[in-house]
C-alpha cells in the first residue's frame, strides 16, 4: 500500500485506500462489502467512504447494489476487449512519450521497482507483485507528461486490476506477465518504439491470461 496515504486530506487518503484494495486484490472481484463495512475496514468516516465509493463507482472500480453493498464488478470477455483495446491503444503511446523524455532519475526508479517485481514473482507474493507492477508502469506514464491519457489509463487499470488477481490465484507468480526487461533495455538505448511495443507485449501478455482463465 502507498505509504504516503496518511499525509492525504482524509478525502484522498480514504479513496487511495479503497481504490489500492481494489487494484492490488484485497478486495476481488464478485465480493460484496456495505458501506459501514468499509468505514470499519479502513477506519475512515463515513462521509469520506462514501465519497470514494461515489467516484470509484465512477470509474467503474465499483458497483452498488440492492441493500447498499458495494462490489467490485465481475470481468467478462466483452468487458477484458473492450478494456484491452484501450490499454494497447493509450500504454503504448504513453510509453513513447515517457521515452522521449527519459531521466536517469526515471530510469533508476524502474529499474528499482523491477527488482521489487522480480523479487515478489520469486517469493510468490501475489499482492507485492500487483502493488510493484502498478508502480512500474505508472512511474514510467508520469514521464509522459500526459494527464489526460494518464487518467484514462488509471480507470482502465482499475477495471482491470482485480481480474489479474484471480490469475495470480489461480496459477501463482511463476508466470505473471513481466516484458519489463526489454522496455527497459528500449528505454537505456533511447528507442521510443520498442520501448512501446516492450509494454504493448507485457499488456497482451497479461490479458491473454485473464482470457484464458475467464475461458475456463
Amino acid at each position: 500500500m502507498d505509504k504516503t496515504i496518511a499525509k492525504r486530506p482524509e478525502h484522498q487518503a480514504v479513496y487511495r485506500q479503497i481504490r489500492d484494495m481494489i487494484m492490488f486484490g484485497i478486495l476481488v472481484p464478485g465480493q460484496a462489502v456495505t458501506i459501514q463495512g468499509l468505514v470499519d475496514l479502513i477506519g475512515g468516516g463515513m462521509t469520506p467512504v462514501r465519497e470514494a465509493i461515489r467516484r470509484l463507482t465512477a470509474e467503474g472500480a465499483l458497483e452498488i447494489g440492492e441493500n447498499r453493498r458495494v462490489t467490485v464488478p465481475e470481468m467478462t470477455l466483452k468487458i477484458l476487449d473492450e478494456i484491452g483495446f484501450a490499454r494497447l491503444a493509450i500504454e503504448p503511446r504513453l510509453t513513447e512519450l515517457a521515452a522521449r523524455r527519459m531521466s536517469d532519475a526515471c530510469l533508476d526508479a524502474l529499474v528499482r521497482l523491477d527488482g521489487e517485481i522480480d523479487a515478489a514473482i520469486s517469493s510468490g507474493s501475489v499482492e507485492r507483485y500487483l502493488e510493484y507492477n502498478y508502480r512500474f508502469h505508472f512511474r514510467l506514464y508520469d514521464q509522459a507528461d500526459a494527464p489526460v491519457l494518464r487518467r484514462m489509463s488509471q480507470s482502465l487499470w482499475l477495471q482491470s486490476g482485480p481480474a489479474l488477481r484471480i490469475v495470480c490465484g489461480r496459477y501463482g507468480t511463476a508466470n505473471l506477465p513481466d516484458k519489463h526487461d526489454e522496455a527497459l533495455t528500449a528505454l537505456r538505448e533511447g528507442d521510443p518504439a520498442r520501448a512501446a511495443q516492450a509494454i504493448a507485449d507485457d499488456i497482451r501478455q497479461g490479458l491473454g491470461q485473464v482470457r484464458l482463465t475467464l475461458s475456463d
